[in-house]
């Protein structure tokens, strides 16, 4: 789906050398909790390729600083709650200050070209409900640096917070949607004090400060290519204006999300047709995976 390599496991060279850096910097900086993290926990542990690429130097760094969600969803990778599904890694158990924010993204800004941090990682809540830490952390940042590339990835519930992170030097944004169709997203984000139109606000704001909205798209054949997703969809790109569909496969047991969705089978085009004709219809729209750096 996307030619770059930064998370290609036979990049990353053998040796464990990610583990001495992350080890070796943790050591250098003992106060910093969020380095602490993602060295110990993420890259050490996990061997998250985001966090093992921050301590190796290269490509895009991972910027947690949420605890908290304001969506439940069915397939949640760092919280389960009664579901009867483990988790697949435990969700950060502290707030790092915007001081210990900023000084991982300046540390990995400062020493890789055309480098890229993020809020929103799967060892986290929805940074959006930490509207302070942020905007404090990105108006550090951009007063040190007008380097490096500030991207959130969001469920986009709060347009009017992502306006002032806009102001304050956030360079892009990738919103996460299972569908375009509001009864699918709601069934699968179950969100909380938001609603789909909350999210497609957040894509309109995005535009209007002339961001990179970029959407994390969770593809799942017989759902994704139906023609009423098309449809959906369609809609949506030309009112929102997306940059960038950053197309994935939606990790799940097939029968959990068709029984969440209450799903009932629909006419289908398939996979590669649904998405031809999306490319067909809006060339201007890049496809790909990962991020991509605006400022260079």
């Amino acid at each position: 789906m996307d030619p770059d390599p930064r998370q290609d496991l036979d990049h990353f060279p053998e040796g464990g050398i990610d583990v001495l850096n992350a080890e070796a910097l943790v050591r250098e900086r003992p106060d910093n909790r969020l380095f602490r993290h993602l060295a110990l926990n993420c890259c050490r542990s996990y061997r998250c390729p985001a966090a093992r690429n921050l301590f190796l130097g290269r490509y895009e760094a991972p910027l947690p600083t949420s605890t908290g969600c304001n969506a439940r969803c069915v397939g949640c990778i760092s919280l389960q709650e009664n579901s009867g599904v483990s988790c697949s890694q435990d969700r950060m158990d502290f707030i790092p200050t915007p001081e210990e924010v900023a000084e991982v993204a300046l540390y990995h800004i400062g020493r890789v070209p055309n480098a890229i941090v993020s809020f929103g990682q799967g060892c986290e809540g929805e940074p959006l409900t930490n509207p302070e830490v942020l905007e404090k952390s990105i108006r550090i940042i951009r007063g040190e640096t007008r380097k490096g590339t500030i991207n959130l990835n969001t469920n986009a519930s709060m347009p009017g917070i992502l306006g002032t992170l806009f102001d304050a030097g956030l360079d892009s944004i990738r919103v996460s949607l299972n569908s375009a169709r509001p009864h699918l997203y709601q069934a699968y984000f179950k969100p909380v004090n938001y609603t789909f139109s909350d999210v497609v606000r957040s894509m309109e704001v995005t535009k209007e400060k002339g961001r990179f909205l970029s959407l994390n798209y969770f593809v799942f054949p017989g759902i994704t290519d139906e023609e009423e997703e098309l449809t959906a969809f369609c809609r949506l790109a030309e009112g929102a204006k997306p940059d960038m569909i950053q197309w994935r496969n939606l990790n799940i047991d097939p029968d959990l999300y068709l029984q969440c969705l209450g799903w009932k089978e629909g006419p289908s085009l398939g996979i590669r047709a649904f998405m031809k004709t999306i490319r067909d219809r809006f060339p201007e729209i890049r496809f790909g995976y990962f991020n991509p750096a605006i400022r260079k």
